[in-house]
């Protein structure tokens, strides 16, 4: 076995991230994001936004989830180089910058950009799916609460409330809430203002969410806007004695339609149906959907 090694040659442990890199560039995305974001420097040995972004995008893409993972990007000397940074940041200077970003004017460019990236695909008939998942934390964390943390019980922890294009999983919004604001009365304040901000002629055909979404309060809100729905519900005994009822008055109908169907076919000489299948009800408080879903 024969081995060259060219100790001034660059490399990266991320392989397949050039790839990526070069479709960001080509399509613009990169440059427009940092050039849109509302953080500025008065500083002279301040990074530039280009770096600190580029650190933090890389760092995503890495799979980081904490800051002092930033570090182990420096012996990349590819990517860097390829998003055009100078260098790159530490974890502190990270920190420092997304804190200089106020938080309103950062909410308002990062969704204008998620929607720009996704906005062509909603003329398009689609699904949307909501979901709640809780984060627990460690440590001292804005936001942090004891709340409902089933891996973690008694965990302080964040919820994310997500808004997601089925099939695709495409990422439309994301409310971070407190661990105690876990609830679809909370989940509810980013809905409704993401479907009015993407317009009526892009809504879903259809919202699906757990069993937790299975309220009224929820299902009113959607028979009031016109938009169809598709909820869990949980098997309580209320709901299993209207299920049980639904199919039993269903059933009758069906027998009596069956009991003419078979003095009819006596009288013109055709062979009687001998079975009838009872139809599953669609009320919505069996199905719990808001539509022919």
């Amino acid at each position: 076995m024969h081995v060259e090694w060219d100790s001034s040659g660059h490399v990266t442990p991320l392989g397949q991230l050039p790839f990526f890199i070069e479709y960001l560039k080509q399509a613009g995305l990169f440059a427009g994001w940092v050039a849109d974001c509302p953080l500025t420097f008065s500083s002279p040995n301040a990074p530039s936004k280009r770096d600190l972004l580029g650190t933090v995008l890389l760092s995503v893409l890495s799979g980081h989830y904490r800051y002092a993972h930033i570090t182990t990007l420096r012996c990349d000397a590819v990517n860097p180089r390829l998003l055009g940074m100078k260098k790159v940041v530490s974890e502190d200077a990270v920190r420092r910058g997304l804190a200089k970003i106020d938080e309103a004017a950062g909410l308002a460019w990062l969704q204008t950009h998620l929607d720009y990236c996704s906005s062509p695909l909603l003329s398009e008939p689609w699904v949307l799916d909501i979901d709640s998942t809780i984060k627990p934390l460690y440590g001292h964390q804005e936001g942090a609460m004891v709340g409902y943390n089933p891996h973690k019980p008694g965990r302080p922890s964040h919820c994310y409330h997500t808004y997601l294009m089925a099939n695709l999983r495409l990422v439309l919004g994301v409310d971070v809430q407190p661990g105690n604001e876990h609830t679809p009365k909370h989940g509810q304040a980013g809905l409704w203002p993401l479907l009015h901000r993407l317009g009526r002629s892009r809504w879903p055909a259809l919202v699906r969410g757990d069993v937790a979404w299975g309220v009224e309060p929820v299902m009113s809100r959607a028979e009031r806007e016109g938009l169809a729905y598709l909820f869990r519900l949980r098997m309580t005994a209320n709901v299993r004695r209207a299920v049980t009822r639904m199919m039993a008055e269903r059933l009758d109908g069906c027998r009596a339609r069956l009991a003419g169907q078979s003095d009819n076919a006596a009288v013109g000489g055709l062979e009687p149906a001998t079975s009838c299948r009872a139809a599953a009800p669609q009320a919505r408080s069996a199905a719990g959907a808001g539509g022919p879903y």
